[in-house]
């Protein structure tokens, strides 16, 4: 098998057990997996392929980002959405994504497969809610794995209508018993529960007020019938989804969540902005995991979640980028600095998040939210997920005093490497797994053909 030899890194940050930072660190790699983790001098001198990175770059595991809606880069900043908060903000949208099709799907994945590559993601889910023109959750899983990109796959879904109650329009939902039969069919095809698996299959009902709680229990259920196949969805994003969970069923979301058998080490849920104190302790008794999305909660005027609170009381938190129509970014590096800032301004404590916690959050917490033991630090055993930054550049001249510090508190614009599962996606050069142009220029012609529908 091939062997790769990273060496002469000016600091390996390799969030281990020990939260390690090894000054002139190598990486030693066979195939897809790490097999020592030390000094450059330490190491052996050859392999197959030596990466010499001069001792001026940092590498630091592949960032894991844990919700997201690729689909959603083809409506970024819609005029009639810009200004509206989350319920608005869908009914503005729904017209042009009832309008999408296989080849929209496909090339809005991988554009958002590849800004998240560039910005240091290595491991991502995305959350597919809605299936109209013959679209299927085959067409994003497909257009991913040509990215390198390992990738969840949310098999999202909406049954409940404006007719019944819900939120989305009756010509974008489906019949639940169809949704079941192919949640089962996207397991049985795609989903694989050994270590180091690049595709892996989630169960994800859209959110309380566009399901029913039957469909919930039955998700659950499903997907509990399967080792490895986890469960996720939207929970207390702002004071109205609150709302309508205390109008409609009676309960607080976590309240709801608990009813339909939604906690659990094998779930988690998305922004959790209004989630009480109940919910946050029996969150973290239960394992139950929250993915952070602070720059779409800013965008939609959600609010603030209490991440320090969640991370006090033992809740699993991971970071999400969340869709390219409430960010309008897929920047997953630019997140993980604006959930740091946030939880300062939200506890008006300056000391309220570190640098290297965000960091953690980013790496080891969201591999915990998604399950996964193989990714989100560096060490003997582990997946070869990682990225170098160059510490030459613009926004880190003056950092010498804490450059892993560095990575949070500045601005950078993207990785300079990226290696996913052993393989070298990303370079200096650019991304070496498609021909971006050509993606980018079908992208925009699919994106000026749903503008007609605004």
């Amino acid at each position: 098998m091939p062997t790769l030899l990273v060496k002469n890194i000016h600091t390996l940050v390799t969030m281990d057990d020990q939260r390690r930072e090894i000054r002139s660190g190598a990486l030693f790699i066979c195939d897809h997996v790490i097999e020592q983790v030390g000094t450059t001098e330490e190491l052996p001198q050859t392999a197959d392929r030596v990466l010499d990175l001069g001792d001026r770059h940092l590498v630091l595991p592949g960032l894991v980002n844990t919700h997201h809606h690729f689909f959603q880069t083809l409506t970024r900043v819609v005029p009639g959405a810009q200004n509206s908060s989350l319920f608005d903000w869908l009914s503005a949208l729904y017209p042009l994504w009832q309008q999408l099709t296989p080849e929209a799907i496909a090339l809005s994945a991988q554009v958002a497969a590849a800004e998240l590559i560039y910005s240091g993601c290595t491991t991502a889910s995305d959350h597919l809610y809605l299936f109209p023109n013959d679209c299927t959750l085959d067409d994003e899983i497909e257009a991913v794995r040509q990215t390198g990109l390992r990738f969840h796959a949310s098999r999202g879904s909406m049954s409940m209508g404006e007719s019944k109650g819900g939120l989305p329009p009756d010509s974008i939902v489906e019949a639940e018993a169809d949704i079941l039969k192919d949640s089962q069919r996207l397991i049985e095809q795609y989903h694989d529960n050994d270590p180091y698996a690049l595709v892996r299959i989630t169960l994800a009902p859209c959110s309380p007020f566009s399901v029913s709680t039957e469909l919930m229990r039955e998700s659950a259920a499903l997907a509990r019938s399967y080792p490895g196949v986890r469960l996720h969805t939207h929970l207390a994003e702002n004071k109205s989804d609150v709302t309508y969970s205390l109008d409609t069923f009676g309960l607080t979301p976590g309240d709801y969540a608990a009813s339909v058998s939604w906690l659990g080490e094998d779930v988690w849920h998305a922004h959790c902005v209004k989630l009480d104190d109940k919910a946050i302790h029996s969150f973290g008794q239960t394992g139950t995991g929250v993915a952070h999305c602070p720059c779409s909660n800013m965008r939609l005027a959600s609010g603030m979640a209490p991440i320090r609170k969640m991370l006090d009381h033992n809740v699993p938190v991971g970071l999400g980028v969340d869709g390219s129509a409430s960010n309008d970014g897929s920047h997953l590096l630019a997140e993980v600095r604006q959930a740091f800032l946030m939880a300062r301004v939200r506890e008006e404590n300056a000391g309220a998040l570190t640098a290297r916690e965000a960091l953690e959050i980013a790496t080891r917490g969201g591999a915990k939210v998604l399950g996964r033991t193989d990714i989100g630090y560096l060490a003997p055993g582990m997946a070869a997920d990682f990225v170098t930054v160059n510490l030459d550049r613009l926004a880190l001249s003056g950092t010498t005093y804490d450059p892993v510090a560095a990575l949070i508190f500045c601005t950078i614009d993207r990785v300079d490497y990226s290696f996913i599962h052993g393989r070298e996606v990303l370079n200096p050069e650019g991304l070496l797994t498609l021909d971006l142009p050509v993606v980018l220029e079908k992208h925009g012609a699919v994106a000026r053909s749903l503008a007609a529908y605004c």
